[in-house]
Order: structure tokens, then C-alpha cells, then sequence
């Protein structure tokens, strides 16, 4: 049975007067991202970019209203399809070259997906994630070939470490490296408000740790830091944000069963 046509291919929800949440409800959850767009006085932030069907610039032009960062969280393939539109580009070191050398043709069709296709874009694959079925539920338009979706790479990055600052003139957001999903996986933590943007360190859903280049002493260093941060609330790569309560009681859960098997 073919696809329908989608009315529209992003949906937008206003979480406070700075941060918007974008989403792509036509891309199946396993990869369907969260990608924040954050209001700063000089300059704002696009933390991920979705898998990069439709033009996600275009989409948030009304918002647009000043130089954008567009940051990478990590370089998988369901969190950079749209950073070739933004000409400021920021990533971890480990992940620098993914980002810029992202350039590859994958399909969305599912027969010949791997899942283990959004670990990474420079390393082999060993994993047994399987999908079944195509990865987008609807058509952006008449004719798109799934079969040939492909992640562009970015015009120009600048890479990161833990520890440097982004300031938006009136918001200052500090990088966390917090490895485990992902070599260079970055949180993003401003301190006076309590506000974490986590990638895919950390969301509310089963987590993927067993990754090929994922790690499990990493991903036990990361949640223990997270632990002794005074976090109000936490903006996910997936699923829905979360506070303090929550944050302890998944990182009690994996910490206690990656310290059984490690």
C-alpha cells in the first residue's frame, strides 16, 4: 500500500517564551529527534536537525530572526539531516569529522535499513538492531524516492570540548561531554535556570547502549555526573522532557544493572 502524502511535514510547540520544540511526526519514533530551537538576545540555537527530508530552515524561518548555531548533540543520523543549511555548526572533536564528511545516500524504506545505519556515519557496523518497515509513515510530496534519502554534510563546523560556553548574549549554556551513546555525545547545561539539553545521553525511553561504539564505562562516568547536577529540567534527544525525579530514577535504573553486567 503506498504512502500518503503528509499535510505538513513538521509540527511546533512553544515550551516557554525561548525554546521551541520542532518535530517530525511522520518519522518513526526510533528516529523521529527532538530538535530545540532555543532564543538568545544575539543569536539563537538549533540543537539537532532531524533526518533531514525537508528543509528545516525553511520550515522555522518565522523564527529565524537572527544568526543560528545549529548544533550537534552527536553525529547519528536522525540528529544532523538538516545542519547543512546553517552556516555555524558546532560538534564535539570526536564527532567533527562525521559531521563534515556526513555525505552518503541511505534509504528510508526499510527493506534494506539496519538500524545499526544511525550509530554512525565513519565506522563499521556490527550490531543486530533490525527495522522492519519504512522509517517515514507519510510522503513530504508526490514522488520522493525513499530508497535515496541522503544526509548532506555540513558546510563548516567548530568543534568543542567539555567545558567551553555558548553565549546567546543573554544565555550562557556550558558543553558537557557525556559519552556512552556516542563517543562525542554533548549536553548542553545552563546552570542559572537548571536546563539541560541531553542529546541522546539521556531521555525518557529504553536507551540505546550497546551500540558498536557505544560504552558502558563511559555511559556509567556520564550518568554519575549527571547525578550531582542540580537539574530543574532535562530536553531530550527522544522523547518527552523530564525533571530531577525522573533523571535520578532512570540513572538508578542503568546504573545498577550496567555495574551487575560490567
Amino acid at each position: 500500500m503506498p504512502l500518503p502524502i503528509a499535510p505538513h511535514w513538521f509540527e511546533k510547540r512553544r515550551i516557554d517564551d525561548d525554546v521551541t520544540l520542532i518535530t517530525e511526526p511522520h518519522v518513526v519514533s526510533l528516529m523521529r529527534c527532538n530538535i530545540w530551537h532555543v532564543r538568545g538576545r544575539d543569536r539563537d540555537l538549533m540543537i539537532d536537525t532531524g533526518v533531514g527530508v525537508v528543509s528545516l530552515r525553511a520550515f522555522a524561518k518565522d523564527v529565524l530572526d537572527k544568526p543560528v548555531t545549529a548544533v550537534a548533540t552527536h553525529v547519528h543520523a536522525d540528529h544532523i539531516g538538516g545542519h547543512h543549511e546553517f552556516d555555524e555548526c558546532l560538534v564535539h572533536e570526536r564527532e567533527a569529522e562525521g559531521l563534515l564528511t556526513a555525505e552518503r545516500t541511505f534509504t528510508l524504506a526499510g527493506e534494506e535499513f539496519d538500524a545499526r545505519d544511525l550509530a554512525t556515519l565513519l565506522l563499521p557496523a556490527t550490531d543486530d538492531y533490525v527495522f522492519e518497515g519504512p522509517l517515514i509513515t507519510a510522503l513530504p510530496h508526490a514522488g520522493y524516492d525513499l530508497s535515496r534519502h541522503r544526509i548532506a554534510p555540513a558546510k563548516s563546523a567548530r568543534t568543542v570540548k567539555d567545558g567551553d560556553l555558548i553565549d546567546l548574549g543573554d544565555r550562557v549554556f556550558e558543553v558537557l561531554h557525556l559519552p556512552g551513546h556516542s563517543p562525542g555525545g554533548i549536553g548542553l547545561w545552563e546552570a542559572t535556570t537548571g536546563t539541560l539539553f541531553s542529546g541522546d545521553a539521556i531521555y525518557d525511553a529504553p536507551l540505546l547502549d550497546t551500540l558498536h561504539h557505544s560504552s558502558i564505562p563511559d555511559y556509567i562516568r556520564s550518568f554519575e555526573r549527571l547525578r550531582n547536577l542540580p537539574v530543574r529540567v532535562v530536553h531530550a534527544g527522544h522523547d518527552p522532557s523530564f525533571g530531577r525525579d525522573r533523571l535520578m530514577e532512570i540513572t538508578s535504573e542503568y546504573l545498577r544493572k550496567w555495574r551487575v553486567f560490567s
